[in-house]
């Protein structure tokens, strides 16, 4: 009796478990598909393409540097990589965020036709601009080594780095997701506290140029840890601040565990709030 009743159990968890496995790998695929469709409408919306995703951050880095490295005479030695380093760094941060503000609410008609969980939108955005960002850093790389910059051992370095920024990226980018539909207008607050963040993040100047007594209110923004890092690794040679990265990484992972949770706890909100 008590074997058939454990044997009972164990195969109805092992049927929960199939389920489970079975909607998982839906889901991925769902993910992925969606990933592929969005970047190919959006490289289809141009005469270039994908050449658009080079050209578009070139372009804003050329803008800077003229403004920046010409006009007003700011900079430091290499100021041209430095400056590349910090944007591209930056730029994923950015556009990540900013793209994914309405993601929930532009899946709309993605919500009629099929259930979906709505964690699944913003991670669509976050995949999107993942692949515009590898071909840039890839060409970032490629322009460092034709600059004189060698790979060094510090390289080692970069993926955690990499991992670090992502965590961040993700955690914030589900909480932008997760709020904005309540309160559409929340998404003019997120690009202009993104704009202000842009200045205050050293893409322009080392953390070194900042008086002492101030150093400290900067580095609480993470970016201005996760840009120097990135600048440590690939044109000065260093290791990275790894107390630093740790304490990035661990704020980045708690908030997507936070908004992970927010997310499909109150899954079933937003149909009702993207009808509004």
């Amino acid at each position: 009796m008590v074997e058939v009743m454990f044997h009972g159990i164990s195969e109805k968890e092992k049927e929960r478990r199939n389920e489970t496995a079975m909607l998982s790998t839906r889901y991925r695929d769902l993910i992925l598909y969606k990933t592929l469709a969005d970047l190919r409408a959006e490289a289809a919306r141009t005469y270039i393409g994908f050449l658009w995703w080079i050209f578009d951050p070139l372009i804003f880095m050329m803008i800077l540097y003229v403004v920046f490295g010409l006009l007003l005479k700011q900079g430091t030695p290499d100021f041209v990589p430095f400056l590349l380093v910090g944007l591209v760094s930056w730029r994923w941060f950015q556009n990540t965020i900013t793209h994914s503000a309405t993601s929930i609410l532009e899946g709309r008609g993605l919500m009629q036709q099929v259930h979906v969980y709505k964690i699944m939108l913003p991670l669509v955005v976050i995949l999107t601009d993942l692949v515009k960002f590898g071909i840039v850093l890839i060409l970032l790389l490629i322009y460092l080594w034709l600059a004189g910059f060698s790979i060094e051992w510090t390289y080692i370095a970069l993926p955690i780095l990499l991992l670090t920024q992502f965590l961040l990226i993700l955690g914030l980018t589900l909480l932008v997701a997760a709020f904005v539909p309540f309160a559409p207008d929340l998404k003019y607050l997120v690009e202009h506290s993104l704009q202000i963040l842009f200045y205050f993040s050293g893409v322009f100047f080392p953390g070194s140029s900042i008086p002492e007594n101030y150093q400290t209110y900067f580095y609480l923004n993470p970016m201005a840890s996760i840009i120097e890092a990135y600048r440590d690794i690939l044109m000065y040679h260093k290791w990275p601040n790894w107390l630093a990265l740790a304490l990035v990484s661990l704020l980045g992972l708690a908030i997507s565990i936070l908004m992970y949770n927010w997310l499909m706890r109150n899954d079933h909100l937003y149909p009702k709030l993207v009808e509004k």
